[in-house]
């Protein structure tokens, strides 16, 4: 590969990097620990067993980062969330 393939593979990477956004939900006293399971599973395809772990990351830890992604797509999945009652909100991955 030479010098200038290399670079453009860097710089492609680093802009995917930059451009890469991520969803958290955050914990809340309403949503019972069942039910985000049951959204994890529904809407981001999680099995059981990664959407209880992504549930317990919630619950124990106060949030848990559950899509990454283009800011767009982000958008969409917190906006999903909300519609199910979860509180979310996106912010630059590494942030």
């Amino acid at each position: 590969m030479s010098t200038q393939e290399e670079l453009e593979r860097e710089g492609a990477v680093a802009l995917q990097t930059a451009d890469a956004w991520v969803t958290i939900v955050w914990n809340d006293p309403i949503n019972l620990m069942s039910y985000v399971t049951h959204v994890f599973q529904t809407y981001f395809g999680f099995t059981r067993h990664e959407a209880e772990a992504r549930m317990r990351e919630v619950h124990e830890h106060g949030r848990s980062v559950v899509s990454t992604g283009g800011r767009e797509k982000m958008e969409v999945d917190v906006q999903a969330m909300h519609g199910y009652g979860l509180w979310a909100t996106l912010q630059r991955s590494g942030e």
